[in-house]
């Protein structure tokens, strides 16, 4: 498949609700310099997929009311570039109305489909994999997906229980596997089943990054997602032009508000994955940003200019620049201070932080969320 066909889709429109309150409405996660090195998730993301692809072929798909800080963090992008949704539908919709668009412009597109706020350490085998994959899908109707060889049993992750035998060689690289057979896409387990899957070897963690070729993922939609295929599919000669928005704003909402995984994954006979090693994070929560952190010597990441800690540990602490903050006996504990709002939570208890933000909703205070 010629380098040209390859484009990339970033996965932009989510709200980060446990990052909150650092990762806000008008300017989710994926916006922020959430690790500390100068550059956002999204600026870091299509970075990264510049190795694949040129950056012409790179799309964004978000909430449309981020598409000013889209431009903001990637000007490279030109309008076109950037599909906004009017609503959040989950990730079938969002995936069908990417195929319909490159199909549009390219009948032959060989795309990648990824979210924007995944940590990436081994940025060279990550490349080697999806060059592997898109060869794949270049010559097979195929549906394919990077599973993560697990490290521990966590259950935070849907899991991709996979057939041993080879459909195609490994990679000489040892971090990357050969092509597989998927024999079922698995919900988040409880931790004993998480270790039954971890024992067994034939499972792998889901990290939500697909590649494909339009006309196959279009055809999957076509069989088992019928009704999605149908509304955003009723008009093709409207994408990749003036009328492309107007008609999104008006039948995307009607579509079934559907994960990629329920609609297509868990029924499509037609799906393979490649098993692979490249130091990844989806940096979901706190925890795990605080996992995927440079640590000091007592387990703590201090995010903040001025930040004095006595016999405190295993916490992660992030506060603005300009505030003086002491900080005494504390184990295991999220505190970020974000002016109008300051969270000082146990770390075991993080996973409450999404439904935190849904009671402040309710209570009338927005305004914080």
């Amino acid at each position: 498949m010629e380098k040209s066909n390859t484009y990339v889709a970033i996965m932009a429109g989510g709200i980060g609700s446990r990052f909150w309150p650092a990762s806000r409405v008008a300017r989710p996660k994926q916006f922020m310099d959430i690790l500390g090195v100068g550059k956002s998730l999204i600026r870091l993301t299509f970075e990264r997929f510049l190795a694949v692809a040129p950056a012409e072929n790179i799309f964004i798909v978000t909430n449309g009311m981020y598409k000013d800080l889209c431009k903001e963090h990637i000007p490279e992008l030109t309008d076109n570039q950037i599909l906004c949704e009017p609503s959040r539908n989950n990730t079938a919709p969002c995936v069908a109305y990417t195929a319909f668009k490159l199909q549009a412009l390219d009948p032959e597109a060989n795309f990648i489909i990824a979210p924007s706020d995944h940590v990436v350490l081994k940025e060279d085998i990550f490349t080697l994999a999806l060059e592997k994959a898109l060869d794949f899908t270049g010559r097979e109707d195929a549906l394919c997906t990077l599973g993560i060889r697990p490290s521990r049993p966590d259950t935070g992750y849907g899991y991709i229980n996979y057939n041993q035998e080879n459909v195609e060689a490994p990679h000489e690289n040892d971090n990357i596997g050969g092509v597989h057979k998927v024999v079922q896409f698995t919900e988040k387990p409880d931790h004993d089943k998480a270790k039954t899957f971890l024992a067994s070897g034939d499972y792998l963690w889901n990290a939500g990054i697909f590649i494909w070729r339009a006309k196959s993922i279009l055809s999957a939609f076509q069989k088992n997602a019928t009704e999605i295929y149908d509304i955003l599919g009723q008009n093709r000669a409207v994408f990749n032009t003036t009328e492309e928005q107007a008609f999104i704003d008006e039948y995307y909402p009607t579509t079934p508000k559907i994960s990629v995984d329920y609609a297509i994954m868990e029924k499509a006979k037609n799906i393979y994955t490649i098993p692979v090693d490249f130091g990844w994070s989806d940096l979901g929560t706190w925890a795990s940003l605080h996992a995927e952190s440079d640590q000091d010597e007592f387990g703590n990441v201090l995010q903040g200019d001025n930040i004095q800690i006595d016999d405190v540990t295993n916490s992660l602490v992030r506060v603005p620049k300009n505030k003086l903050v002491v900080l005494r006996d504390i184990d295991n504990y999220i505190i970020v201070d974000e002016e109008d709002v300051l969270i000082i939570y146990p770390k075991s208890k993080e996973q409450e932080i999404k439904t935190l933000t849904k009671g402040l909703e309710k209570q009338g205070k927005g305004e914080y969320l």
